[in-house]
């Protein structure tokens, strides 16, 4: 099949439950036979349908699978125009490194509950002792 370009305007005009496209990293999806399938419902697709719908995508975190489900809708491609809006976020194969800069202060507040719990029982166990030789 060869690829068909679609404008923006095109995906625009396909927007409804029973004419439903997408568009996910400049690639055109037709979902209208997905709708009732789709696990999020269909609310979420309708939501962004004639649209670039890369951002919701990308942000939902969709399986493998998922992905292999959304080839077999594939249309075509998506040609920009000047005046389009631009994409929302990019293709990304690799998730940022997660902060751990606070990671410390988790185990420091730990290991001073476990030292202030045995300085509670020890003293306790010392004054219970003085009070039993008095």
């Amino acid at each position: 099949m060869a690829d068909k370009e679609y404008t923006y305007q095109d995906v625009a005009e396909h927007n409804t439950k029973k004419d439903l496209f997408v568009v996910i990293h400049d690639k055109v999806y037709d979902t209208t036979n997905f709708i009732d399938e789709h696990p999020g419902g269909e609310e979420v697709l309708l939501d962004v349908g004639g649209q670039d719908a890369t951002e919701a995508f990308e942000d939902v975190g969709h399986s493998d699978e998922a992905r292999e489900t959304l080839d077999k809708y594939y249309v075509g491609t998506l040609k920009r125009k000047p005046g389009d809006p631009a994409p929302k976020a990019t293709a990304s194969a690799v998730s940022p490194p997660a902060d751990t800069s606070g990671a410390g202060f988790g185990t420091a507040l730990y290991a001073f509950v476990a030292v202030g719990g045995l300085v509670a029982y020890f003293g306790y166990q010392y004054l219970q002792n003085q009070n039993t030789k008095a």
